[in-house]
């Protein structure tokens, strides 16, 4: 059994790992990755039977809400349900035009659509993709949300977010859960995860994995360069793999709930599994790696 977490003030139960499906895009829109109808099928299926049970997405990852109502809408029971809003997206020929705008009527026209392509008759939670806490107030979007809720269409409300704009929608106390990035190769965020687990948000960690660090398919120079310079690699000792001391450092935060991973390739899946089996670090190593990145870092990262 994955282990669980409760999402803050919510009470829902959630697994430590949850699933990021922004892989499950489909063709023609961005990235190299591209992930046939059949294997979408499969893999879906893999997730939930191995016991995630917190799915994220959005209107503007091309087809992968078609994809969820279509392969796991008979399953719905079995899992929560994340997507997001403010999302204004155009299909091209050969690639997806992505945006976000804060309005009623984009709002409104999301969670139809998501409603409609996810196959079911509410969201668990619903997020706004960015956005700042004056604007967001400004244009009665939240009231809106708070309106979805009474109807029975939406749950619960959150945001997706990061630096600027976090700390305001922190501090505006109107959500039930954040979506943050964060990694010990990305940790600016670190602090601001404290604040909002304490006021009783959820928090969902996205990134938590850091595109699998060194080892990663696509690399990203900027998190290698981190991982260097820190001299993570020291902390290796045979037991588990980059991608897992990464997984395992972001499962430590005390208030991380659940971190959403996205792969469509099943080794990775039962290799994130593993490691969340594992569970967080040992005290000492995290203290150890805490150190480096403060060494690394300076004043940026703190425990």
């Amino acid at each position: 059994m994955l282990p669980t977490r409760i999402l803050g003030n919510t009470g829902l139960s959630v697994t430590q790992i949850g699933y990021g499906s922004m892989g499950l895009r489909g063709p023609k829109t961005w990235g190299i990755r591209v992930v046939e109808e059949p294997e979408a099928e499969v893999f879906l299926h893999q997730v939930i039977d191995a016991g995630i049970n917190f799915i994220d997405t959005s209107p503007d990852y091309g087809i992968c809400e078609e994809r969820i109502g279509r392969y796991l809408s008979h399953r719905r029971d079995e899992f929560y349900l994340a997507t997001k809003c403010g999302c204004v997206y155009t299909q091209h020929s050969d690639h997806l035009e992505i945006d976000h705008h804060w309005d009623a009527s984009v709002i409104r026209s999301n969670l139809e659509t998501s409603l409609r392509r996810l196959r079911t008759d509410h969201i668990d939670l619903l997020q706004f993709h960015g956005g700042d806490i004056e604007t967001l107030q400004q244009n009665g979007l939240i009231e809106l949300l708070e309106s979805f809720r009474k109807e029975g269409l939406v749950r619960f409300i959150g945001v997706s977010s990061k630096l600027p704009n976090l700390p305001g929608l922190i501090e505006a106390q109107v959500f039930d859960a954040f979506q943050i990035p964060y990694s010990c190769l990305s940790a600016e965020h670190h602090d601001l995860i404290h604040q909002a687990g304490r006021q009783g948000a959820g928090v969902i960690i996205r990134g938590g994995i850091a595109q699998g660090g060194p080892e990663a398919t696509i690399q990203r120079p900027l998190l290698n360069q981190v991982w260097d310079a820190a001299s993570l690699d020291q902390f290796l000792d045979g037991s588990m793999t980059r991608a897992q001391l990464i997984l395992r450092f972001t499962l430590s935060h005390p208030h991380c709930h659940t971190t959403i991973v996205g792969t469509c390739n099943k080794d990775h899946l039962m290799e994130n599994i593993a490691a969340t089996l594992a569970g967080p670090l040992p005290e000492e190593l995290y203290a150890a790696i805490w150190e480096q990145l403060s060494n690394f870092h300076g004043d940026e990262a703190s425990s």
